[in-house]
């Protein structure tokens, strides 16, 4: 009995002194912020993930930490919580009423998507340390009314759902009469094929990967309570076809099946290289492919 006494007025000097460690580094690392806001910038990537393991395993130190805790954009710039959610509200707030922060962990390999969100007047963060999946939930689960979704899980309309609707130029009849050829040259196992009506200045066919399985599996690779069943799923992404787009107009009219089905077929996998989906026998093909094109 005594020994257990002992023990837990032990633990309970063990979580003081914790808690108070915790107060002094938050409290030094604010003063050190406010102090010297560009040397504190520069040092944000040697700390960050201190800082983030720091928010993520202890509430109080949260509390703190959100004054100094930095989001980095494609940019390079670099913002409080409370100035990113002023940068962008305007302009990323949904029909929902919900602020969408979008965000990219590989800079190079999202270039396309990234360049599409600038386009439409978005800002898209940098998420790439190894712990930023379960820091983005916390995040989430942190700050009202937002969510955050990476900048190639769906076509740019639908991470942030506006009001009105494009119109599409393809008809119902048309979309299903296309579809067929479609899935002559993509594996139905592998990808979700869906029409949608997005700018004419979209890519033709878009590859994206739902932000829920991703997130998903991302947490199981990391060895995320629960999420082991997540990990052992396949991968299935989403092939977005832009009704919009004069290519699909183009080979919905081809009359020459060879040339209708050539055209999809180089279509599809260049959408499959701008998500590293293209290898091996297939990156091949699609290379020989568009030198026939060429000449």
């Amino acid at each position: 009995m005594n020994v257990s006494r002992s023990y837990l007025q032990s633990d309970g000097n063990v979580k003081k002194i914790s808690a108070h460690i915790t107060k002094k580094v938050a409290d030094k690392l604010e003063e050190i912020f406010k102090k010297d806001r560009t040397d504190f910038e520069s040092k944000w990537e040697d700390i960050k993930v201190f800082v983030q393991y720091g928010m993520l395993s202890e509430d109080k130190f949260y509390e703190k930490a959100q004054k100094f805790a930095l989001l980095k954009d494609t940019d390079g710039k670099m913002f409080t919580f409370e100035e990113y959610l002023e940068k962008v509200k305007a302009a990323q707030t949904d029909k929902d009423k919900r602020v969408v922060y979008l965000y990219t962990n590989n800079v190079e390999e999202q270039h396309s998507f990234i360049e599409t969100a600038k386009d439409r007047g978005y800002d898209v963060l940098v998420f790439d340390s190894p712990i930023d999946s379960h820091y983005i939930n916390q995040l989430e689960s942190k700050l009202e009314n937002t969510s955050f979704v990476r900048v190639d899980s769906d076509t740019i309309d639908k991470l942030i759902k506006k009001e009105d609707a494009m119109p599409s130029k393809l008809s119902e009849e048309e979309q299903n009469k296309l579809k067929p050829v479609i899935e002559g040259v993509v594996s139905k196992d592998k990808f979700n094929i869906t029409f949608e009506s997005l700018s004419e200045k979209d890519a033709p066919m878009v590859i994206t990967k739902p932000e829920f399985m991703r997130r998903m599996k991302d947490m199981s690779a990391m060895g995320g309570g629960g999420m082991n069943f997540y990990g052992s799923m396949p991968d299935i992404h989403n092939l977005v076809i832009n009704s919009n787009h004069p290519l699909i107009t183009k080979i919905l009219n081809e009359k020459d099946e060879k040339k209708q089905k050539d055209l999809t077929k180089q279509t599809a996998d260049l959408a499959m290289l701008s998500q590293g989906l293209l290898k091996g026998e297939e990156l091949t093909r699609f290379i020989k492919r568009s030198v026939e094109l060429i000449d």
